[in-house]
């Protein structure tokens, strides 16, 4: 071994690559820790946001459920609605029949009325004179 005399400067730039090699060495070596340790500081952060968005959406999800029901039953209803149109027809052709046949009821009886008015009256006036006649006659 013979022992050079070595330059300063470069002992000086020897050591700091050495330096250099042995940390990037070191980061090599503990990458896959670090990376861990990021995963797990992003998971813990963001976890908790995630599972409250996904109760909000699993809760607007069963909403959104209960409105389709909602507007289904009411489309549903219209078409039976629609559905009924005949039947409502028809009734409205009864009601119509039911009051034309009210009206000539109504004039049947005034028609009577009258003519019960006229023809008591009439049958008075001859029952009293028969009545008369006849106990005139006895």
């Amino acid at each position: 071994m013979s022992s050079l005399p070595l330059d300063p400067e470069l002992e000086s730039r020897i050591k700091k690559g050495t330096e250099k090699i042995s940390e990037n060495m070191h980061i090599v070596a503990n990458e896959p820790s670090l990376a861990f340790y990021r995963l797990q500081e992003h998971v813990r952060k963001s976890l908790p946001p995630m599972v409250e968005k996904r109760v909000e959406v699993v809760q607007l999800n069963h909403d959104l459920q209960g409105c389709l029901y909602d507007v289904e039953y009411g489309v549903s209803a219209v078409k039976s609605i629609e559905k009924a149109e005949e039947s409502f027809s028809n009734i409205k052709e009864l009601m119509k029949n039911a009051l034309i046949f009210k009206q000539q009821l109504r004039q049947e009886e005034m028609k009577r009325g009258k003519k019960e008015l006229t023809s008591s009256s009439v049958y008075r006036r001859l029952s009293a004179h028969i009545s008369l006649a006849d106990y005139s006659s006895k």
